[in-house]
């Protein structure tokens, strides 16, 4: 059996053929998620932080905007999102300490903190993770950069998360109602 090379790639691929799909067979999906009401909305919120779910929470989202109030849709879809954010930013923040700790100590690393202004990195890492954080690209990036940062208390990034993604989630939910 031939290796595929680039697996996670490939997967990608799918998701955004597979949100694709929901537009396409708009009876059988837009019932569905129309039928499940706020709560579809919500696991939608859960899976948009993430690569290889925000193609099909996007698509999702832009769906249920129709026929959903937007601003209670948005603040469900933005706490679904918190708590896929908070997933991240406790998996990053203990399960990766050691390696973060073990990365920060390498001579490179090194070099670049003490050429970084101290003032640099305590306002522009939260602001580039910020903006990672209230786009439509996938939160990893963004959270990583956050859950790294010891000063960046679990309370603290939770309201940022939380006003963050709903902030994006209602563009989104704004488009798909002017759209449909």
């Amino acid at each position: 059996m031939k290796k595929i090379k680039y697996p996670k790639m490939l997967f990608l691929v799918f998701t955004f053929i597979f949100a694709s799909l929901i537009f396409v067979g708009r009876d059988l999906s837009h019932n569905f998620l129309l039928s499940l009401g706020y709560v579809s909305t919500f696991f939608a919120g859960i899976f948009y932080p993430y690569s290889f779910t925000a193609a099909p929470a996007t698509a999702i989202l832009l769906i249920l905007s129709g026929e959903q109030n937007i601003l209670l849709a948005g603040l469900i879809a933005g706490f679904g999102a918190l708590i896929g954010d908070l997933i991240i930013f406790k998996f990053i923040r203990y399960s990766f300490a050691d390696e973060i700790k073990k990365l920060s100590q390498e001579r490179a690393l090194k070099r670049l903190n003490r050429k970084i202004p101290k003032l640099c990195k305590k306002y522009l890492l939260p602001v580039i993770a910020a903006i990672i954080i209230s786009s439509p690209l996938p939160d990893e990036i963004g959270v990583s950069l956050l859950a790294a940062s010891r000063s960046i208390s679990t309370r603290f990034f939770s309201l940022l998360s939380y006003v963050l993604n709903t902030a994006g989630i209602f563009i989104i939910l704004l488009i798909g109602s002017n759209a449909i």
